[in-house]
């Protein structure tokens, strides 16, 4: 029997949002300026198409500011804006500290599923953690590969 805890609800940001400055797009640009000369060099056309279209994605993500999302936890699950996932979809969850910002991590059940990432304010840091730990294992969560590569590039 789980025991029935209250609901705790906040509003964050969907990521991180980081400084660019002109020096990181003119390495952006001449990453791809060699590239693309590569590309050319070898014949390899559609490479040259990834990297524009990669540029392209990049380029929007970094100028679109994030939203602002509501979230909640209850007795059924997170609720992030209309979608609500169930506790039974995950098997464990984290917390991460990204320099001033929380986020809490939860691990699903499913080999290949994907994690979920959750921002948080440090003042709600307790009462989330409470939440999550009445339904779920708390592990330690280490940035894997990716998120590492991401956190440097500043993407």
């Amino acid at each position: 029997m789980v025991k029935k805890v209250g609901s705790v609800s906040w509003e964050a940001e969907e990521y991180i949002v980081r400084d660019h400055n002109a020096l990181w797009y003119l390495g952006l640009i001449i990453i791809n300026a060699g590239l693309i000369a590569l590309a050319v060099w070898q014949g390899w056309w559609t490479f040259i198409a990834l990297v524009v279209a990669c540029d392209l994605v990049i380029l929007t993500s970094n100028l679109r500011p994030p939203r602002k999302i509501k979230y909640s936890l209850d007795n059924e699950g997170l609720t992030e804006g209309e979608r609500t996932r169930k506790y039974e979809d995950f098997r464990a969850f984290g917390v991460l500290k990204e320099g001033s910002n929380y986020s809490a991590v939860l691990i699903p059940k499913k080999r290949f599923g994907t994690r979920t990432k959750v921002y948080f304010p440090e003042t709600n840091g307790e009462a989330i953690v409470d939440m999550l730990g009445a339904r779920l294992p708390m592990e330690e969560i280490k940035l894997d590969f990716i998120d590492k590569l991401v956190n440097f590039l500043r993407i």
